[in-house]
């Protein structure tokens, strides 16, 4: 029996990593810590970072890392996805049946929280389609949302009124959920709310929360939509990689 810990970690800033979730990595036999290629290095050493804070000396896990499977970009985009799961779920039972042959408990670190558009928990659950006896703990942990809001001391809803999470993709194709009146954006490519008429929408916007390079805009979308887009691309090109969500409102919060 391998029990498979999904431990959610923030946004890298190690003050926001619980102490539910630093129990669970210290009682894990094996973490795995993917790599995502040279560009994106800063993730990885993060959670390297994480590791040597927060395991105990006494500590026995071994630490793990691999390189994560690339997703086909050209592909259809679900098709991709679902294709690139597989992939990332053969390697993590690979690893399992490596280092830890008789059954134990393996942590993995999430960005975020594992619920919230994280696909950990479908990857996980490909490996009980498989066959293997897989038990999944999901650690709950401080998501880019929450940051984002604390950070523009802010609440998340207008008084009485609905939130609904999407993504730029689907802000991008379908425009302003119906009866929204506030609309949380995640893993947008850039700039999907210019596909929305600005006016009377303000946007609350940041990138790299909680890390040292974070970085806030916000003001109404007509004025401040531009400059959200220069210093996003600017961002992008000084770091190599860019990690940002923002809020839009029809009226005060």
């Amino acid at each position: 029996m391998i029990r498979l810990s999904l431990i959610g970690i923030g946004t890298g800033n190690p003050d926001h990593v619980t102490l539910a979730a630093v129990r669970a990595l210290n009682m894990a036999d094996l973490i795995l810590l993917p790599r995502k290629g040279e560009v994106k290095s800063d993730l990885v050493d993060l959670r390297r970072l994480l590791c040597r804070d927060l395991l105990r000396e006494s500590s026995k896990v071994r630490v793990v890392e691999f390189d994560l499977p690339r997703r086909d970009a050209r592909a259809d985009y679900l098709r991709a996805v679902d294709d690139w799961h597989g992939a990332i779920a053969a390697v993590w039972a690979q690893l399992m049946d490596s280092h830890l042959p008789a059954g134990g408990r393996v942590g993995l670190l999430v960005w975020g929280d594992p619920s919230l558009y994280d696909s950990s928990l479908r990857i996980a659950g490909r490996l009980s389609e498989a066959g293997r006896s897989v038990e999944v703990e999901v650690v709950p942990g401080i998501t880019s949302l929450q940051v984002l809001t604390a950070a523009h001391r802010i609440p998340l809803n207008a008084l009485a009124e609905p939130v609904l999470i999407t993504t730029g993709r689907r802000l991008r194709e379908r425009g302003w959920p119906e009866d929204a009146a506030s609309v949380a954006v995640m893993l947008d490519s850039g700039g999907a709310f210019e596909a929305l008429a600005p006016e009377g929408l303000h946007i609350w916007w940041g990138a790299y929360l909680g890390m040292d390079k974070q970085c806030l805009l916000d003001g109404r979308l007509a004025d401040v939509g531009p400059q959200i887009v220069t210093r996003r691309a600017a961002l992008r090109e000084q770091h190599g990689w860019i990690m940002d969500i923002y809020l839009l409102a029809r009226q005060p919060l």
